[in-house]
C-alpha cells in the first residue's frame, strides 16, 4: 500500500473509533485500530493461478504413465563424430598458430575479389519507413531488381534470379476441344421429339457401323464349307493360270522383232566393221563440219524459240496464274485438313483412342419427372475419356491379371475327417 492510502485508512479508523468506541484512541493498541486490505492482491493471485492452470482437456490428453519414454540414442548420434571432433581440434591448433584451412582461405579470397554491392534502403524502399512510396513488384522498374540490373542473362538463370523463358510450344494447348462438351439436346431431361429422334438415329448409325465391322471380321476368319473348300483341280488351275499366255507372247515377240531393233542391229554391225579401219583426214573434217553445223542449228533453234516466247507472254501469264491458283487451292486444302485433324485425338501410345458408348435412353425409358430420372454413364469415365480425347494422357486399358504360379488345392485334415 502507498503512504497516501495508509493515511486515509488511519483517518477513517480515527473517525470510526471516536464515534463507536469512545474514549481516547491513544490508549488503544495499533492492531485494534489498523488493518491491511489484501482483497485486491488475493483476487489478482487467484486470477494468475487460474491463468497458469492447464485446461481440463489438456489434463485428459496427458499420458497417465509416469515412466518416461525410452531415449532415442540414434537421434543423438552424429555420423563421423570422432573424425569431425579431431578436425575441429586441428583447426583450433592451426588458428592459434595463425594458419587458416585451405577451404576457408579460398572462401575469403573469393569474398575479397567479389565486388561489394551496396543497396541503399531509401532507394529500394526497404525498411520501416512509413512514408516510403509504393511500387509494383511485377513491373520492370521494380527497385528490388536494381541490384541485378546489367547482369548476364546466363548468370541470372543459373543463380535462379531470373526464371527460364517458357517456350512458345508449351503455351499452345494440345487440343482446341473444350474441357466439358455439351451433349446434344436429345440427351437432356425432357427433350423434344425431333431432338430425341435425331440422337437415336446417331446412335443407330454408330451401332450399324460397329456391326458391319464385326461381320467383316467374321467373314475373313470364317472357315469355308465343304462345297466352297478348294479341291486339287482348282488349286492346280490357279497355279497354272497365266503361264500359257506368257509363253505364247514371248514366242511371237521372238519371231517378229520390230523395225527399230533391226536398224540398231545394222548400225552396230557397221560400227564394228568400221572400228578396225583408220579414218582419213577428209572423213575427220567432214565429221567436224557436221558437228559444227548441228550445234549451229541447235543454237538457232533455241534463239527462235526465245524470240517466239516474247509473243507468248499472255499465255505464260495465264499459265502462271493458273499455277498460283492451284498452289493456293492445295494450301487451303492442307490448312483445312490440318484444322480438322487438330481437334482429333492423336496417337500418343500403343493404343488408339476409341469413342465411349453414347448414353441414350429409348422412348419408353424417358422419365416424366425429374424424380424418376435414372442416371446414365459415369462422371469418372467421362472425365477420363475427355483427358484422352484432348491429348493430355495416352489411351489406356485395364491391366490384365496374369497368375504367376498355378493354384494348388490342399485338402485340410478337418475336412477330410468330415468327408470320410
Amino acid at each position: 500500500m502507498s503512504v497516501r492510502e495508509i493515511h486515509r485508512a488511519k483517518h477513517r479508523v480515527c473517525l470510526r473509533g471516536k464515534l463507536a468506541l469512545g474514549g481516547p484512541l491513544s490508549e488503544k493498541p495499533d492492531e485494534s485500530l489498523f488493518f491491511v486490505d489484501i482483497d485486491k492482491e488475493a483476487k489478482a493471485q487467484k486470477q494468475n493461478h487460474a491463468k497458469d492452470k492447464p485446461l481440463k482437456i489438456d489434463l485428459i490428453l496427458q499420458p497417465d504413465s509416469k515412466v518416461p519414454p525410452p531415449k532415442d540414442i540414434l537421434a543423438h548420434q552424429v555420423p563421423n563424430a570422432k573424425k569431425l571432433k579431431k578436425k575441429q581440434q586441428l583447426w583450433k591448433k592451426l588458428a592459434e598458430k595463425g594458419l587458416i584451412p585451405r577451404k576457408e582461405r579460398l572462401l575469403q579470397e573469393r569474398l575479397q575479389k567479389a565486388p561489394a554491392v551496396k543497396v541503399n534502403s531509401e532507394e529500394t524502399g526497404r525498411g520501416t519507413n512509413p512514408s516510403r512510396s509504393f511500387y509494383d513488384i511485377w513491373s520492370d522498374s521494380n527497385p528490388l531488381d536494381q541490384a541485378l540490373a546489367g547482369k548476364d542473362t546466363w548468370f541470372l538463370e543459373q543463380t535462379k534470379k531470373k526464371p527460364v523463358t517458357r517456350p512458345e510450344r508449351l503455351k499452345k494447348k494440345p487440343s482446341q476441344l473444350p474441357a466439358v462438351e455439351v451433349i446434344s439436346p436429345g440427351g437432356s431431361y425432357n427433350p423434344s421429339f425431333q431432338s430425341h429422334q435425331a440422337l437415336l438415329l446417331q446412335a443407330h448409325e454408330i451401332e450399324v457401323k460397329r456391326q458391319k465391322a464385326e461381320e467383316k471380321l467374321e467373314r475373313q476368319l470364317n472357315f469355308p464349307t465343304v462345297a466352297e473348300a478348294p479341291t486339287q483341280e482348282t488349286v492346280f488351275r490357279e497355279q497354272c493360270e497365266g503361264l500359257l499366255e506368257e509363253e505364247s507372247d514371248s514366242e511371237e515377240g521372238q519371231e517378229s522383232p520390230s523395225k527399230p531393233q533391226e536398224e540398231e542391229l545394222v548400225e552396230d554391225v557397221t560400227t564394228r566393221m568400221a572400228a578396225g579401219e583408220k579414218k582419213t583426214e577428209r572423213q575427220r573434217k567432214k565429221e567436224k563440219e557436221a558437228k559444227r553445223l548441228k550445234a549451229q542449228e541447235v543454237g538457232e533453234k533455241a534463239a527462235r524459240l526465245r524470240q517466239q516466247e516474247l509473243f507468248q507472254l499472255r499465255s505464260i501469264r495465264l499459265q502462271v496464274k493458273r499455277w498460283e491458283a492451284e498452289l493456293m487451292r492445295r494450301k487451303q486444302l492442307r490448312e483445312a485438313k490440318r484444322k480438322a485433324e487438330a481437334n482429333k485425338p492423336k496417337r500418343l501410345g500403343r493404343l488408339k483412342y476409341e469413342d465411349p458408348d453414347m448414353d441414350v435412353q429409348l422412348s419408353t425409358e424417358l422419365a416424366d419427372s425429374l424424380r424418376r430420372l435414372k442416371p446414365e454413364g459415369s462422371i469418372l469415365k467421362d472425365r477420363f475419356k475427355s483427358l484422352q480425347k484432348r491429348n493430355l494422357i495416352e489411351p489406356r486399358e485395364r491391366a490384365k491379371f496374369k497368375r504367376k504360379y498355378r493354384l494348388k488345392y490342399v485338402e485340410k485334415r478337418a475336412f477330410r475327417e468330415i468327408t470320410l
